[in-house]
């Protein structure tokens, strides 16, 4: 999740949320209540105009509404939050809008915020799939390190060939040497773009000497660099697909461990009974769940005991192998800080 904050007073004001996962949307239905203002950029239908009395074809278009909430929840066809209310601010005002919140859309709640609220937007910020993508835009002599934040690319470092150690000698490996030493320390995504032959040539030279960004780094050809490059990475979809790998590498490593404490007879539990009862001792760390169990009232009034006696709470999307192992056993699966007795 990313969160921006906006003028809070005695704890009333904004929040703008921006969920990137199936995790954030979970959060998101217990951060929107009834009564709550919500802004979004949303589709709704608008008569075409003809010189027909009657027009012939009703048009959805794009519009910014807020609307004040009645309904919050989640969709019976697709993982979406669905939050229904009158609209208070836009086009037809006085009219029922739903907006439909999928990863990757942007919302804007106006409410009164409980510190167990913020503790939860602040939870849902620092598991962030994303982490901090950066993206290395590179050409013969020139590069430009970006950090993508909320406002958008983020200028790190430029550089250029001849300006470090030993480039007066070796001018393109002491290019490529402060490269690869200013990304040493990347831990998140890493995306490197740019025209041409360069940006293969340093990715190869940076793996030759184990520089652990560029090895699980994304290649990009793009018409240029700088923040252009930047914009074409958007363009094509990499962070998209990227940050749905990452959030299936995570998910394989869940379901992974929980196998393996099976296989072993560990601290683990599984099926709605067992992990009912490792939620109950508070023995449950993290709690597993399949998206297809969002609208099942048991299983949500079970997951919400979990996050209250501080289990974290992971969804995975039925739409993968990881989930679909899970579903395999019941949909819902915990970590257990202590093995329980049976």
């Amino acid at each position: 999740m990313k969160a921006e904050f906006g003028e809070i007073k005695n704890g009333y004001g904004e929040i703008r949320l921006f969920p990137e996962s199936i995790d954030d949307l979970w959060h998101l239905q217990h951060l929107v209540s009834p009564g709550d203002l919500v802004f979004a950029t949303t589709f709704r239908s608008v008569d075409a105009a003809t010189d027909k009395i009657r027009p012939e074809k009703v048009e959805k278009r794009p519009v910014r509404l807020g609307i004040r909430v009645e309904k919050v929840e989640f969709s019976l066809h697709g993982i979406r939050l669905r939050i229904t209310g009158l609209i208070e601010h836009g086009v037809d005002a006085g009219a029922y809008h739903t907006i439909n919140v999928e990863t990757g859309h942007e919302i804007s709640v106006i409410r009164n915020w409980r510190q167990l609220d913020l503790e939860r937007v602040e939870r849902a910020v620092k598991a962030s799939v994303y982490g901090v993508i950066h993206i290395l835009t590179i050409e013969e002599g020139e590069a430009e390190l970006f950090r993508l934040r909320q406002f958008g690319p983020e200028s790190v470092i430029t550089i250029t060939a001849g300006s470090g150690k030993g480039g007066e000698t070796d001018t393109r490996a002491g290019f490529f040497d402060q490269l690869a030493s200013h990304i040493t320390e990347i831990s998140g995504p890493l995306v490197i773009a740019g025209p041409g032959f360069v940006k293969d040539d340093f990715v190869k030279y940076a793996k030759n000497r184990n520089c652990a960004p560029v090895q699980r780094a994304v290649v990009v050809e793009t018409r240029r660099i700088g923040r252009g490059a930047v914009q074409d990475v958007i363009g094509v979809g990499t962070l998209e697909k990227l940050i749905d790998d990452l959030q299936l590498s995570r998910e394989v490593r869940l379901m992974d461990e929980v196998l393996l404490r099976i296989s072993k007879e560990g601290a683990v539990a599984y099926g709605i009974r067992e992990v009912a009862s490792a939620i109950e001792y508070g023995a449950a760390e993290q709690v597993l769940m399949v998206d297809t169990l969002l609208r099942d009232r048991v299983v949500m009034q079970l997951v919400e005991k979990a996050e209250k006696m501080q289990a974290k709470v992971v969804v995975l999307s039925s739409s993968f192998e990881p989930g679909e192992r899970l579903s395999a056993l019941g949909g819902i699966a915990a970590l257990l800080r202590y093995k329980l007795a049976k």
